[in-house]
């Protein structure tokens, strides 16, 4: 990034491209805005069918491209949860919890969670975009 070029997009090493989204933004303030991410690996790859295993690898993802910016799970500010199932989400509390503080921690951002009809990637159980803000130094 530089001053001509207030933005810079993120790509982590070793995944295939995004097509028609970015993974990531990071934007003078410096703040970092994910695309919305699913539950595949880094080669777009499903491993997972259920909700609870797609958060968590979503939330590794997140982390992923948060880090070619610099930044640490702590430096999210905000998380934008999309799921396919509410009963599905609520019967399985506890693994999300379980997984939450695996990745990310004891850190808990703003957050909203949206049951959607449907996702773009029809394997995908749930979708998140995150914010997150580096501190100036």
């Amino acid at each position: 990034m530089n001053s001509s070029n207030p933005l810079a997009f993120l790509q982590p090493e070793g995944w295939a491209p995004a097509i028609g989204y970015a993974n990531g933004v990071l934007a003078d303030g410096p703040i970092i805005f994910t695309g919305g991410l699913v539950g595949w690996n880094a080669q777009q790859e499903w491993e997972h069918e259920d909700m609870v295993s797609q958060f968590h690898q979503t939330l590794l993802n997140i982390v992923a491209v948060l880090d070619v910016a610099g930044a640490k799970p702590e430096h999210i500010v905000r998380l934008t949860w999309y799921i396919t199932d509410k009963a599905e989400y609520h019967a399985n509390l506890r693994g999300f919890g379980a997984a939450y503080r695996e990745v990310i921690g004891r850190h808990y951002p703003a957050m909203a969670v949206v049951q959607v009809a449907g996702l773009m990637e029809d394997a995908a159980r749930i979708e998140i975009e995150a914010t997150a803000v580096l501190p100036r130094t």
